[in-house]
C-alpha cells in the first residue's frame, strides 16, 4: 500500500485530536479547536506553495496556481466541523485528499489552478443551521442568517467576530467567477459499497431533505395523583408521534425519517411532562414524495395534539430539494474510475453534503469511498488504505482529463 494513503489516514487521525472534548471528537463551528485545524492545514497548504486565507465565514482557503495556468480554477474540498462524538474521516478526509491532489497536480505539471476549501461548518450542530461555510462560498448566505443563536445565546455574527473575522465582509467569500466546478471526495456514510465489495462510486444526486423543530405543549402535574384520563402528557404525545414517523418511513420506499433530538420539561421522574421539543429529519431523492411525507406527519402531529388536549408548535429549519450532480463532471469522474482500473458504480447520496450547496453555484461532482461497516457519525468510523489510494488515483485521472479540457 502506498505511503500517501497511509499518510492521509494518519493526518485525519491527527486532526481528530483537535477537539472540544478530550477522548471524543467534537468540533463545532468556530470553536477553539478550529484554530488548531487551521494552523495545521495552513502549514500544509503553504508547504505546497499555496496562497492561504480565512474568509469571513471561517472557511480556510488555499489557492495553487501553476505556471502557465489560465484564469480558471477547480475547487476541491469538504468540511472540518463534526457532530458530537464523531469519527475521524467525515469531511476531513475530503480536505486532506484535496491537498494530496494538489501535490499530484504539481508532480504531473497540470496547468490547472486548484483551490482547496476547508469549509467551516456543514453539520448544523451548533446553530441548528447547516452549511454555513458553503452557503457563503456559493453566495447563498443571507445576512439574516447571522441572527441564529446557539444554546448559549451566541449568534452566528458574534461567533464570527469572536474568531477575529468580519461578518460584514461575507460577500468577499463568494467563489471566484472563473471557477469551472467543485469536486468533493467523501466517505459514503452507508453500507452499499461495502455490500458490493466496491471501493468507490460516483454520486448522481443528493437527496432532498426537510428538517423541522416541533413542540408538544401540555401541562405538568403530579405523577402519583393525576389520573391517566386527566393527563395532558406532552411526552406521551411525542412518543406516539415518533412511532408514526417510523411507521410512515418503513412503508414508503426510499424514505428515511428520523427524530434524533428531544428536550423534555421539567424532566423529572415524578412529574408529568409539560412540554417536549423534537427534531424531525426527512429525506428522499424524490422531492414530491418527501413533501407528501412531511405534510402527512404534520397532520398526524396536529391530530395527536388535539386528541390529547395539547398545543402543537412547529418551525421549518431546512427545506432543501434533491440536487443532481453535473452530468459532464460526473461523466469525467466515471471515466476516471474506469481509467484507474476500478469497477464503476453510480449512486445517490442519502446524506447532505457541501456539494449540494455548491451545485447551485457551479458544476459539481462527488466521489464516494467505502465506509467499512457502513459506519459514520460514530467514533468507530474508519476507511481502508486501499480505498484511499483508489480515490487518489481516480482523482489524478479526473484532474488530467479536466486540465486537458479547460486549457
Amino acid at each position: 500500500m502506498s505511503d500517501r494513503a497511509r499518510q492521509a489516514i494518519d493526518e485525519c487521525r491527527t486532526i481528530a485530536t483537535m477537539t472540544e472534548e478530550p477522548g471524543r471528537i467534537t468540533r463545532l463551528f468556530l470553536t477553539p479547536p478550529v484554530r488548531q485545524v487551521h494552523q495545521h492545514l495552513r502549514a500544509r497548504m503553504e508547504n505546497l506553495g499555496m496562497s492561504v486565507h480565512v474568509d469571513a465565514a471561517g472557511n480556510l482557503r488555499g489557492l495553487w496556481t501553476p505556471t502557465g495556468a489560465s484564469g480558471k480554477r477547480l475547487i476541491l474540498g469538504s468540511h472540518i466541523d463534526t457532530v458530537p462524538d464523531a469519527g475521524a474521516f467525515d469531511g476531513v478526509l475530503g480536505v486532506v485528499l484535496a491537498l494530496e491532489l494538489v501535490e499530484s497536480a504539481a508532480r504531473l505539471h497540470l496547468p490547472l489552478a486548484l483551490e482547496v476549501i476547508a469549509f467551516s461548518e456543514e453539520e448544523g450542530v451548533r446553530f441548528g443551521f447547516p452549511f454555513i461555510g458553503s452557503r457563503a462560498v456559493a453566495g447563498r448566505f443571507d445576512p439574516s442568517f447571522l441572527a441564529h443563536k446557539d444554546a448559549n445565546g451566541i449568534s452566528i455574527r458574534q461567533a464570527i467576530e469572536d474568531f477575529g473575522l468580519d461578518p460584514n465582509n461575507l460577500e468577499a467569500a463568494i467563489a471566484d467567477q472563473h471557477a469551472v466546478g467543485f469536486v468533493e471526495i467523501h466517505i459514503e456514510q452507508g453500507p452499499l459499497l461495502e455490500a458490493e465489495d466496491l471501493s468507490l462510486a460516483t454520486v448522481t444526486s443528493i437527496v432532498g431533505q426537510t428538517r423541522l423543530d416541533l413542540k408538544f405543549i401540555g401541562h405538568a402535574n403530579h405523577a402519583g395523583t393525576t389520573p391517566m384520563h386527566l393527563r395532558r402528557d406532552a411526552l406521551a404525545a411525542g412518543a406516539e408521534w415518533i412511532s408514526n414517523v417510523e411507521a410512515l418511513a418503513r412503508r414508503t420506499e426510499g424514505l428515511v425519517a428520523t427524530v434524533g433530538k428531544l428536550n423534555v420539561r421539567p424532566n423529572a421522574g415524578n412529574v408529568i411532562p409539560s412540554s417536549v421539543d423534537l427534531s424531525l429529519d426527512v429525506r428522499h431523492v424524490n422531492d414530491s414524495q418527501r413533501k407528501t411525507a412531511v405534510d402527512e406527519l404534520l397532520v398526524q402531529a396536529e391530530s395527536i395534539s388535539t386528541r390529547r388536549g395539547l398545543t402543537l408548535q412547529w418551525t421549518k429549519k431546512m427545506d432543501e430539494p434533491s440536487v443532481p450532480m453535473d452530468e459532464r463532471l460526473t461523466a469525467f469522474m466515471a471515466s476516471a474510475i474506469e481509467a484507474a482500473g476500478f469497477p464503476g458504480k453510480a449512486m445517490p447520496s442519502g446524506a447532505g453534503h457541501d456539494a449540494m450547496i455548491m451545485a447551485g453555484r457551479m458544476p459539481t461532482a462527488m466521489l464516494f469511498l467505502r465506509s467499512p461497516g457502513g459506519l459514520s457519525h460514530h467514533p468507530d468510523e474508519t476507511v481502508r488504505e486501499e480505498d484511499v489510494e483508489a480515490a487518489l488515483r481516480v482523482g489524478e485521472k479526473f484532474l488530467e482529463r479536466l486540465a486537458a479540457e479547460v486549457r
